[in-house]
């Protein structure tokens, strides 16, 4: 089975709008994966479960199917002590 190295990655969205009063400046984060460490969020140890967690539990069920069928998640420490995190995808 083929395989797809990613890094998961936080990005802070604020929404711009032409409406006021309708979503501007609504703030979210959103999770992502990039094919390049260089952009991968560098977690705190005592946060970074929890991100691992709600993306493996929202890939499980919206992301595989197709090609996509299953995704790991490996813990990678920084050198400053923070952990990046690597996500296998399997494909086929």
């Amino acid at each position: 089975m083929a395989t797809n190295e990613l890094f998961l990655a936080v990005l802070p969205l604020v929404h711009v709008s032409t409406n006021q009063y309708l979503g501007y400046g609504l703030t979210e984060e959103t999770l992502t994966l990039f094919p390049s460490r260089s952009f991968a969020t560098q977690f705190f140890p005592d946060e970074v479960d929890k991100y691992i967690l709600v993306f493996k539990w929202r890939a499980e069920k919206y992301l595989t199917g197709g090609h996509s069928q299953k995704f790991e998640f490996f813990k990678e420490e920084a050198s400053d002590g923070r952990v990046i995190v690597k996500v296998v995808q399997h494909v086929g």
